[in-house]
């Protein structure tokens, strides 16, 4: 059986995708709106124009149906960077509906209902 080199290994668990998201660049008050352009559960390629960004720089990145996560830039180029997560994330989670079922999100029956939103909040968006 051939080993996988590193390059073939990262493109198997990388799924593509388009979606918005905001990060924070630490050190730097302002939230900048980025497209996440593929994601796997240890990184994103993300795509924003006019960002000063280098490698190494440390941020916090809001994920649909995750939440914050922390990471740093692994590479630059142009106006496309990735980051590399300090904590793994389940990629499937991210790409689910907003409000979907823990089911649909996961594939595990009978788990129950996850939502991006407080009992509040959904009480409020009730009314």
């Amino acid at each position: 059986m051939n080993a996988m080199s590193s390059v073939e290994t990262r493109n198997v668990a990388r799924d593509s995708l388009f979606l918005f998201a905001e990060l924070t660049f630490e050190g730097r008050p302002e939230a900048i709106r980025v497209k996440v352009r593929n994601l796997s559960a240890g990184g994103l390629m993300a795509e924003g124009a006019g960002i000063a960004v280098s490698r190494g720089d440390r941020l916090k990145i809001n994920l649909r149906n995750v939440g914050m996560v922390k990471g740093n830039v692994a590479w630059a180029q142009d106006a496309r960077f990735g980051v590399s997560f300090e904590s793994d994330i389940d990629p499937k989670v991210v790409r689910a509906p907003v409000g979907a079922t823990r089911e649909a999100q996961t594939g595990v029956p009978g788990v129950g209902v996850a939502s991006a939103f407080s009992p509040e909040e959904r009480r409020l968006r009730n009314l």
